[in-house]
């Protein structure tokens, strides 16, 4: 997350912004909201799942859709559904300047935040749109499957140095999910909103893993619950319960994570079928797969196959 992001007070008085208010006041909260966005960079082109849109600006789904469809309509921005990204077009020149002379290391700092960017459609619009602008020296096109970027396999070395250590001395997830438990225990062994309805005698991890290891067996075999992982496990589980609640579903943890894992099978990448180059013995795990920005990328996609197999 930013510390730190320019709302210029002229932003209210300009020609795009006039236009985006003329479509509805949703349109103006989105486009403030997009500028100071959590998930937000100074290039103005990040992800953006609809349903944090809707949770944080407090429009609600269909407020928030009206309100990017607002923004999408006057040029504000640009979205693509498939990947969750969003480019405001003249985000970069507002954060960081109109544009740089090419000694300035600002320059050199853009392009590895270009380059560390997941795949997406506006990736050659935006190195055409601020090449000049910041000098930019390699443009990079939209391509199928996910890969890591450079600050993930550095992440995803470290989980594993991490594992490793911890094998040796806490016991396994198998052993701890053997203990009897209360359907409504959750994975920190806390009182628990919802109850595993499918599986009574099971606590919710054990949901989790059972799905995972079942639907993903070319990634990395869970031997530790770290309290990395339990977070990471139960802050997926709290958002996934939080939007089916706002879409009137009930939220049944088997379902959902199948759903979940299964989405995760259609991409090389995530299914554990691309090596890591500079670490041979990495594989693809649990952890990645729950990354904040990548979770509510693929719990869009499984909430939506959910409701058209309803």
């Amino acid at each position: 997350m930013r510390d730190y992001a320019k709302v210029m007070p002229k932003f209210w008085h300009g020609e795009t912004c006039q236009e985006v208010r003329r479509r509805g006041s949703e349109g103006a909260l989105v486009a403030l909201y997009l500028m100071t966005s959590p998930m937000s960079n100074m290039l103005g082109l990040f992800s953006q799942p609809v349903l944090y849109m809707a949770e944080e600006t407090g429009l609600g789904l269909e407020g928030a859709s009206k309100g990017l469809q607002a923004c999408i309509e006057a040029g504000f921005c640009r979205y693509d559904e498939r990947t969750k990204m969003v480019w405001v077009v003249e985000m970069a020149a507002y954060q960081i300047a109109p544009k740089l002379k090419a000694s300035d290391n600002r320059c050199a700092g853009i392009q590895r935040e270009y380059d560390a960017l997941p795949n997406n459609p506006f990736l050659g619009e935006f190195f055409d749109r601020y090449q000049q602008a910041f000098h930019l020296s390699c443009r990079r096109g939209f391509k199928g499957a996910s890969k890591p970027l450079p600050s993930q396999e550095q992440e995803q070395e470290q989980e594993q140095e991490q594992e490793q250590e911890q094998e040796r001395e806490e016991p396994s997830p198998t052993a701890q999910a053997s203990s009897p438990a209360s359907p409504s225990t959750d994975l920190l062994g806390e009182a628990s909103e919802s109850t595993v309805t499918d599986h009574p005698a099971s606590t919710l991890l054990t949901v989790v893993l059972a799905s995972y290891h079942e639907i993903l067996p070319n990634c990395r075999r869970i031997a530790v619950l770290n309290p990395k992982r339990r977070k990471r496990i139960q802050a997926a589980d709290k958002l996934a319960r939080q939007v089916c609640k706002q879409q009137g579903w009930t939220y049944v943890p088997k379902d959902f994570w199948e759903a979940y894992f299964d989405q995760c099978l259609q991409d090389p990448w995530l299914r554990g079928e691309v090596p890591n180059p500079k670490n041979p013995g990495w594989k693809q795990n649990l952890d990645v797969l729950l990354a904040e920005d990548r979770f509510a990328e693929i719990m869009d996609r499984a909430i939506a196959t959910m409701a058209d197999a309803a």
